[in-house]
């Protein structure tokens, strides 16, 4: 069995101030080590929205996470380190190159989408700015990684990496992705966290939403052996995310925050929070 310690993280999309103050506040009071914000045009600006949960509770943020695309790689750079030394070092940089639909909002404020090398060069030039940036103080990175470059960039340059799949991937095939992982990272393999996000936890009903981000019904996800569901008791919930660990080393579990009430028996329960 993993010794590795469990942290959690609630992801957030609001669409009002009190909406997000309210779901940080409850997020900290509840034992969560941070909050995170997905990226878009459809959001509040996350870097903006970051700096203001920083402000309302002693929480760690990050971006989950930011789109190369839609910015210049000087400007993400300057973003992220700027949040790294507002939250004095309570700040990691989700980035990747970007989920489907960031090829239009690209287009929609006037930057370049790119090839897929293009946006993982992007990725690598803002890394190697923010490093500029940063100095002595390092900002925390977070890679979505999903195919073999993109591993093989986060296995170089990342602290904390979500593997980039789809929610209907076969456990098998993650198994497989996280192994590159390691073979990839070689002696700085223990040093990576690896995440894994929840859409969904205990045993509420599905919201609509699902459908939109899973790309499948709430019912077929729902009976599929999807890891981005955790179902069950507090206790069982628990014991299926030791079982996670155990097997692909995951100990950075992420929920939508329409579930923050609902995983906090288990984050109370494997943090001791």
């Amino acid at each position: 069995m993993s010794d590795k310690r469990f942290r959690f993280g609630v992801v957030g999309s609001p669409t009002t101030a009190e909406q997000w103050t309210t779901t940080v506040r409850r997020a900290a009071e509840l034992g969560y080590t941070s909050v995170l914000m997905p990226d878009g045009l459809q959001l509040p600006s996350p870097f903006a929205s970051l700096a203001m949960a920083a402000t309302l509770a002693d929480i760690r943020v990050g971006t989950f996470v930011a789109a190369a695309p839609l910015r210049t790689p000087r400007q993400a750079a300057w973003d992220a380190h700027t949040l790294t030394v507002l939250t004095d070092g309570r700040f990691d940089f989700g980035i990747g190159t970007g989920r489907p639909g960031v090829e239009q909002q690209a287009a929609e404020i006037g930057l370049p989408f790119g090839s897929g090398k293009e946006r993982r060069d992007q990725v690598r030039e803002t890394l190697d700015l923010l490093a500029d940036l940063d100095g002595e103080r390092r900002t925390p990175i977070m890679l979505a990684a999903g195919g073999p470059r993109a591993l093989a960039l986060a296995a170089a340059r990342a602290d904390i990496v979500s593997i980039a799949k789809d929610a209907m991937t076969p456990r098998a095939e993650i198994l497989r992705l996280v192994q590159d992982l390691r073979e990839l990272a070689g002696p700085r393999a223990d040093e990576i966290e690896l995440a894994m996000n929840l859409f969904a936890a205990g045993t509420r009903e599905l919201p609509p939403w699902t459908k939109q981000a899973s790309g499948v019904s709430p019912e077929e996800l729902e009976a599929s052996d999807s890891l981005m569901m955790l179902r069950g008791t507090p206790q069982q919930m628990a014991d299926e995310l030791e079982r996670r660990r155990d097997t692909f080393g995951t100990t950075y579990i992420t929920v939508n925050s329409t579930y923050l009430d609902d995983l906090a028996p288990v984050v109370q329960k494997l943090t001791g929070s």
